[in-house]
């Protein structure tokens, strides 16, 4: 895979490197059980893939190409590059001044936009719409478009499933930048419509079945629909495509939810004509660190701590699935680890901060789970991993720690 060239202080001394030794030894990832680091005292479980993904360097690299390529012009990034406020705050401290917040609303107008400025397309993509302004503006928006090619593989599946008459389903957030984009490319080829979760999702099914009368239709997806929508047209033929970092067992479950309900209405001899069973379009990385927390999870342990941008939908699903099964705290920063005693994390369902007290427990050696979001720097999750270090009493450094894993491969 390619290396890119992405500011050293994003890597880390430690962590990086316990990631590549699990590189080498399982080079396919077909092992995803976690690597168990002991200080002594403390414990900790490491997800055998987290952090930085191929979407995600390239984004970076290409910003900081932006940056180095134009000195004395004015760069713009339409949105948020990732979901990380260290990188996002990176950015800014470097000139990049951001167009819009993550949903949508514009802090500098277009009116201040030049035909000789630098504008980055995020990773996220960006709509149609916003596209046509920036070439409209003779703005070069190929020259720095960091769109990742996995969510370009989604807007390609979008459109494969169009041009067959299929109206797309996209399973995602329908705030959130990725699925904006992806219902703007959607809609340009097919009738489109989001579902957040399997319960929007049934209630689309009650329409398609006749349990609900089309003219509530608007006041459940009004403002989730391609224009023109017709469902007692468009919802014949069907195809799911989803926001790449959805849970994967979500988007399959909301899959063969509706490929059930096309089943019970058209019948097994009539269901291609009515159900494209279209290839997932999670991506990779998404998929691996999903599968990787699933592999920490088959451990005891007693408690987890998961890193990464609040508003990082991934990051998100990794919390998820933790804390179903053990205390979780979602944190951005090694600074939101107040004391031994204290704990400041973020509760994503109600968007709000919480603080828990004694959330190290008396367990002596303590097992702590400790992963991290797609978009998080390998260098943020060591500087968490040190500040949770300096409560225990150890036996063993991080330099010992890492000879050893040296000699085992």
């Amino acid at each position: 895979m390619k290396q890119f060239d992405i500011p050293t202080f994003y890597r880390s001394s430690f962590i990086s490197k316990i990631k590549e030794k699990r590189k080498i030894t399982d080079p396919r990832k077909k092992d995803f059980s976690p690597t168990l680091i002991q200080f002594g005292e403390v414990e900790f479980l490491i997800a055998r893939h987290f952090g930085f993904c191929y979407g995600v360097e390239n984004a970076i690299e290409i910003a900081y190409k932006a940056v180095e390529e134009n000195p004395g012009k004015t760069i713009y990034l339409l949105s948020q590059m990732i979901h990380n406020p260290a990188v996002n705050n990176d950015l800014r401290a470097n000139g990049i001044r951001f167009i819009m917040d993550t949903q949508g609303n514009q802090f500098i107008p277009w009116e201040e936009i030049h035909s000789d400025d630098i504008v980055i397309i995020p990773a996220f993509g960006t709509t149609k719409e916003t596209m046509k302004i920036l070439e409209e503006k003779g703005i070069e928006v190929q020259r720095y478009d960091t769109t990742c090619p996995f969510v370009t593989k989604v807007w390609k599946q979008s459109d494969k499933l169009g041009k067959k008459g299929y109206t797309v389903i996209i399973h995602g957030k329908p705030r959130h930048e990725e699925t904006r984009a992806t219902f703007s490319h959607s809609s340009d080829s097919a009738k489109s419509i989001v579902v957040c979760d399997m319960k929007e999702a049934q209630i689309l099914a009650k329409f398609i079945t006749g349990e609900l009368p089309l003219f509530e239709f608007e006041n459940y997806f009004k403002e989730q629909m391609s224009e023109g929508f017709d469902p007692e047209i468009d919802l014949q033929k069907v195809g799911v495509v989803n926001q790449t970092t959805m849970l994967a067992s979500d988007t399959q479950a909301i899959a063969d939810f509706f490929k059930g309900v096309m089943l019970s209405k058209y019948g097994n001899e009539n269901i291609a004509e009515h159900f494209a069973d279209s290839r997932d379009t999670l991506c990779y990385a998404t998929n691996d660190n999903q599968q990787a927390t699933y592999g920490l999870l088959e451990e005891s342990a007693d408690l987890s701590i998961v890193v990464g941008g609040f508003n990082s939908s991934n990051t998100s699903h990794l919390v998820e699935l933790c804390e179903e099964k053990l205390p979780t705290y979602f944190i951005s920063s090694a600074e939101e680890i107040v004391s031994d005693r204290l704990i400041r994390h973020y509760d994503y369902r109600r968007k709000v901060m919480l603080s828990t007290k004694n959330y190290l427990g008396e367990n002596r050696p303590l097992r702590i789970i400790l992963t991290s979001g797609a978009s998080c720097p390998d260098a943020v999750v060591d500087r968490v991993l040190d500040r949770l270090l300096a409560f225990f009493e150890t036996n063993v450094s991080k330099e010992e720690i890492l000879e050893n894993l040296e000699s085992r491969t």
